[in-house]
C-alpha cells in the first residue's frame, strides 16, 4: 500500500503511472494530476481517460489549430463506428499531416492551400486521393463544430490516374506460384486461402478450424463488419488437411504465432519473389477470385456474397471487363461464320 506523502508535498504520477512529490513552492509549475492516486478525483479523471472523453495530447493542441480538429474527429462518432483497421489507416494519414501542419489555424486553409497539398503529392496519385479525402472529412467536422462558414476542399479534383490498384492475378500467375510451392507447404496453404475465400489479408490470417462448421467457412470481416458465409472448395480442403491438427490457426509465423495483416504480406511478398513472379500482393488474389467467378457467369450480387462488398461499383467492373470479352469473342466468331457462308460473285460480263 502507498504510503501517505507528508502535509508539505503534493502528489502527482508520473509518465510511466508511479506516484511521485515535491515540495509545494510559491509559482511551482508542475500542474499534479487531481488527487492522489486511487482518490475520488483520480479515479473520475482515469475513467473518463479510459471512456475517450479525455483525448491523448489535446491539452498540447492550439484551440481552432489543424492538430485540434484532428483531435476532435478522432472523438467523433463517425471516427469511432469505423473498424480498428480502417481507424489505424485514417490515423496514419491524419497524423502525418498534423505534424507538419498541427499548429496552423483551421481558418486560415484556402481552397488555394488544399490544390497545393494535393498537388505535392502527384507523383503518388492514391496518396494525394487519400490526403484530400481526409481532409474533406476534416472540414465537415469542422463545419459542423462551427469553426469554419465554408469548406476550402469544395471543387478540388482528385488527382487522375491510370493504375487500377493491386494487379489481379492471372491464371498463368497462379499455375506458375503453385508449381513452385506444392500441397503441404505454408505458401501452397496461403495462396489456397486467399483464393478460395477472397477476403482480405485481416481476414485471412485469423481463419482457424473454428470457423469452419458442415463445410461452410464463416467469417466476420475486420474491415466491414460483415459475415460471409463460404462453402470450402475441394481445393482449399485438402490444403487444410495438410494441416498438423493441433494447430487452431491456419498460418503460422517460423515462430508459431499468428501473423499481423503487415507481417503476412511481408512473408508472402518474399514467397512471391521465390515463385518468380513481381509485383503481386494478396489483394491481388482477392481481385482474381471476383474475375474467376464473373467468368463462371455469376452476378454482382453472387460475387459480393463472396467477397463481402457492400456496393456494386467494384465488382460490377469485373463483370463488365468478362462481357467484353465474352462480347468481342462472340463477334470475332460471328465475323468468321459469314465469312465461311459467304460465296465469291464475280462481275457480270459486259454486254
Amino acid at each position: 500500500m502507498m504510503r501517505k506523502p507528508p502535509k508539505w508535498c503534493q502528489g502527482f504520477v508520473d509518465r510511466h503511472g508511479k506516484p511521485r512529490w515535491y515540495y509545494r513552492r510559491a509559482g511551482h509549475k508542475r500542474a499534479p494530476l487531481p488527487g492522489l492516486p486511487w482518490s475520488p478525483e483520480f479515479m473520475r479523471a482515469y475513467e473518463a481517460a479510459l471512456s475517450g472523453k479525455i483525448e491523448v495530447g489535446a491539452a498540447r493542441s492550439k484551440p481552432g489549430s489543424i492538430g485540434a480538429l484532428i483531435k476532435t474527429y478522432y472523438a467523433s462518432p463517425e471516427f469511432r463506428n469505423l473498424s480498428a483497421s480502417t481507424q489505424a489507416t485514417y490515423r496514419g494519414i491524419l497524423e502525418r499531416f498534423g505534424a507538419e501542419h498541427g499548429d496552423k489555424r483551421v481558418v486560415k486553409l484556402r481552397r488555394e492551400d488544399v490544390k497545393a497539398l494535393v498537388a505535392k503529392k502527384a507523383d503518388t496519385p492514391a496518396a494525394a486521393n487519400n490526403l484530400l479525402r481526409m481532409l474533406r472529412m476534416l472540414m465537415r467536422v469542422a463545419l459542423e463544430a462551427g469553426w469554419r462558414d465554408d469548406d476550402p476542399t469544395a471543387g478540388v479534383k482528385e488527382i487522375r490516374s491510370r493504375s487500377e490498384g493491386f494487379r489481379t492475378w492471372s491464371e498463368e500467375d497462379i499455375a506458375q506460384y503453385e508449381a513452385k510451392f506444392p500441397l503441404g507447404t505454408r505458401a501452397h496453404l496461403a495462396l489456397a486461402l486467399l483464393l478460395y475465400t477472397g477476403q482480405r489479408r485481416s481476414d485471412v490470417v485469423r481463419m482457424g478450424r473454428q470457423h469452419i462448421r458442415n463445410g461452410v467457412l464463416k467469417v466476420t470481416q475486420q474491415k466491414t463488419g460483415a459475415e460471409v458465409s463460404i462453402p470450402v472448395h475441394a481445393s482449399l480442403k485438402a490444403a487444410i488437411d495438410a494441416l498438423p491438427k493441433d494447430q487452431l490457426t491456419f498460418l503460422m509465423t517460423a515462430q508459431g504465432k499468428p501473423f499481423t495483416p503487415a507481417g503476412f504480406t511481408n512473408w508472402f511478398r518474399d514467397r512471391v519473389h521465390e515463385a518468380g513472379l513481381h509485383g503481386l500482393s494478396p489483394h491481388g488474389l482477392r481481385k482474381a477470385v471476383c474475375r474467376r467467378l464473373a467468368e463462371a457467369h455469376c452476378t454482382p450480387s453472387e460475387i459480393m456474397a463472396i467477397s463481402g462488398h457492400k456496393t456494386l461499383k467494384e465488382v460490377t467492373r469485373y463483370t463488365e471487363a468478362v462481357n467484353r470479352a465474352r462480347l468481342a469473342e462472340k463477334a470475332i466468331a460471328a465475323i468468321g461464320e459469314i465469312n465461311s457462308g459467304t460465296k465469291t460473285v464475280k462481275p457480270a460480263a459486259k454486254v
